[in-house]
């Protein structure tokens, strides 16, 4: 993330000491947004492989962004005076926005000289991380204050294993959790875990799951985020890295399906914070990269359980890879585990930063 400048952590300062971060949290960089929020775009429409899509030509030059083929019709870059801030290629569902890694719902498409979106990844996904004062009225009116914190698994499921360190997920997310709230309320916020204990929270797997974001919405949690830790079954020892998801939106297929299924028009509760969402996963996904320098495996969307009734911005983030013997020996130290909840912490933290400075460029309401 780029640092900001003398101005800019001024700027920042007068936030934390008017009171939009709480009071023992120093506040973090985050990228200039615009100052006003503008009016939704009509973008022009083709209908491309069964949906509709948008020519990033015609997105570039909304936003006075430079499009030029890095490798010809096959890997587009869209720049501006701050370099590179998209990279899409041919047939693929991810991209990258300054750097990150992020996953669409479809596949980019190449047609007339130029790659297209669907219209609503682009409505949905790369205008909203590209520009989230627009959706500036969709965002929280008031500053997090209480973190409901997940750790996943427990009791009678143990999660992913690794069997050579001796240890399981429920046991590292929980720690990971413990530490987590410490770090928080030592910087001014209130946290509470779904669980503090080596328990589950039901018998049945699905009833376990959503009584955990139940107790979020019970409590007023401002955000929730669901810890875990991952693993393969295919070059178990070679894939690490870092995975955060948000709750699908509306019609859109998630990171994992290739086709629609009976959840795909569905709206949920979790989808009313769509853009808040998308803002809260990026903020995460960043700082646990930055914090623990580890491969991008991905910005994705999932409609899993805990996402889909959160009543609050949500994500789940996987920490780390069990299967790999090399990232489970690391997970196996307290020190990594705290440099974990570090990151979760930053990630938390950079969010209410981007959305003070998102509220602050805004200007006051203007009275109804």
């Amino acid at each position: 993330m780029a640092r900001l400048s003398a101005c800019g952590r001024l700027a920042a300062a007068a936030l934390w000491l008017a009171g939009v971060l709480p009071a023992t949290a120093q506040p973090q960089p985050v990228r200039a947004a615009p100052t006003r929020p503008t009016a939704p775009v009509l973008w022009p429409t083709s209908r491309l492989r069964s949906f509709d899509c948008v020519n990033l030509r015609d997105f570039a030059a909304h936003y006075d962004l430079t499009a030029t083929w890095s490798k010809p019709l096959l890997t587009m870059t869209l720049r501006d005076a701050h370099g590179v801030r998209f990279t899409f290629e041919t047939n693929q569902r991810d991209f990258y926005f300054d750097g990150l890694r992020v996953f669409l719902g479809e596949p980019v498409i190449m047609e007339r000289d130029s790659l297209w979106v669907s219209k609503l990844d682009l409505i949905k996904v790369v205008v909203p991380l590209f520009r989230p004062a627009e959706h500036l009225a969709q965002l929280p009116a008031t500053p997090p204050k209480l973190i409901v914190l997940d750790p996943g698994h427990g009791g009678s499921d143990p999660g992913k294993e690794n069997r050579l360190f001796g240890i399981n997920e429920k046991t590292v997310t929980l720690d990971v959790a413990q530490r987590v709230k410490k770090i928080l309320e030592s910087r001014g916020w209130q946290v509470m875990l779904t669980r503090t204990e080596d328990t589950k929270l039901a018998s049945e797997q699905v009833l376990d799951l959503q009584r955990r974001a139940d107790m979020a919405n019970k409590a007023g949690a401002d955000l929730f985020l669901s810890i875990h830790f991952n693993s393969v079954e295919k070059d178990s020892d070679r894939v690490t890295g870092v995975e955060t998801y948000t709750m699908t939106p509306q019609f859109m297929l998630s990171t994992a399906n290739d086709k629609k299924d009976e959840m795909t028009d569905t709206a949920f509760p979790g989808n009313r914070l769509d853009y808040a969402n998308l803002l809260f996963g990026e903020q995460m996904h960043r700082a646990m990269l930055a914090g623990l320098k580890t491969p991008d495996r991905g910005f994705k969307r999932g409609r899993l359980v805990v996402l889909r009734f959160a009543e609050c911005p949500s994500a789940l983030v996987e920490c780390a890879y069990l299967s790999s013997n090399g990232e489970a020996r690391r997970v196996a130290t307290p020190e990594f585990r705290q440099q974990i909840a570090e990151a979760i912490a930053g990630g938390v933290q950079d969010y209410a930063a981007a959305l003070a400075a998102l509220r602050s460029a805004a200007g006051p309401a203007k009275p109804g």
